[in-house]
């Protein structure tokens, strides 16, 4: 039975507008006041998303958000982190240099705030992201010692493109690296992606991945669309995306989300 559906949101949930359709507001609502869990999956942190679980409602007892690729999971109103799972300072290093060797520059997170690493260069990550953060420019020297959820590339998706094939095995092997956005590259602590998340706010609430619905598009949402019960791919999916899905809807900008629900939960 499904008692949890998961998010993601960009070319997910949102449309192309960066906006929640009515459609897809109206079907995600009746369903969360049955009782149904709306869990919303995405890199960014949750003040940068507050909007979005205001405008769903998602602000009862018991609501939360998966963030940081899974990273953290944190409840929405009382702001209780229920699992966290980050890097040290020292684990950056590897992608510091593979940032300076290539000559881009790099933004790394904590869990509350970004901090763009000055002797880098200025990224794009700030305007991409457009969401309520705090930004901390530092050089890597003297990023303060505490734990990381990760390092992001925001460059231009030729560039991205480019750099993917040049990774050296070291940084590979340090990271999990998901591309979220064509202009979003993302390196997480090992092990972390969104199904890791998912999987502890379903055991917080004495759950497991068949009672899970996931919906996404892009190679970051692959863990939790593998491992749900029913894992959904957008029209507009990678192809890498639509193999790992075993249910298939329209696109985002065509309310791809309330189109699937309203059918699988019809009476």
């Amino acid at each position: 039975m499904i008692k949890m559906i998961a998010l993601d949101l960009d070319n997910t949930l949102l449309n192309s507008q960066k906006q929640i359709s009515p459609a897809n507001e109206q079907a995600l609502c009746q369903l969360h006041a049955a009782g149904t869990k709306i869990v919303l999956c995405t890199g960014r942190p949750i003040n940068a998303i507050r909007n979005y679980i205001e405008q769903l409602g998602l602000t009862e007892s018991g609501d939360a958000t998966i963030t940081f690729n899974g990273g953290l999971v944190i409840e929405n109103s009382t702001r209780k982190v229920l699992f966290q799972q980050g890097m040290s300072r020292a684990d950056l290093q590897p992608l510091y240099q593979f940032a300076q060797a290539q000559e881009v520059p790099l933004d790394v997170l904590d869990f509350t705030q970004v901090y763009p690493v000055t002797d880098l260069g200025r990224s794009i990550y700030q305007k991409k992201l457009n969401g309520k953060i705090q930004f901390q420019p530092r050089t890597f020297a003297y990023l303060p010692d505490e734990e990381y959820a990760k390092g992001i590339i925001a460059n231009q998706a030729a560039k991205l493109d480019r750099l993917q094939r040049v990774v050296p095995e070291t940084v590979n092997q340090c990271y999990h690296i998901v591309r979220s956005q064509p202009e979003i590259w993302e390196f997480l602590p090992p092990q972390v992606d969104k199904s890791v998340g998912l999987n502890a706010l379903l055991a917080h609430f004495g759950w497991d991945f068949s009672n899970l619905m996931a919906f996404g598009d892009a190679e970051n949402d692959a863990g939790m669309l593998a491992k749900a019960s029913v894992g959904v791919a957008m029209a507009n999916a990678t192809p890498a995306i639509k193999r790992i899905a075993n249910q298939a809807t329209t696109s985002n900008d065509q309310d791809g989300v309330a189109t699937f629900v309203q059918r699988y939960f019809q009476p």
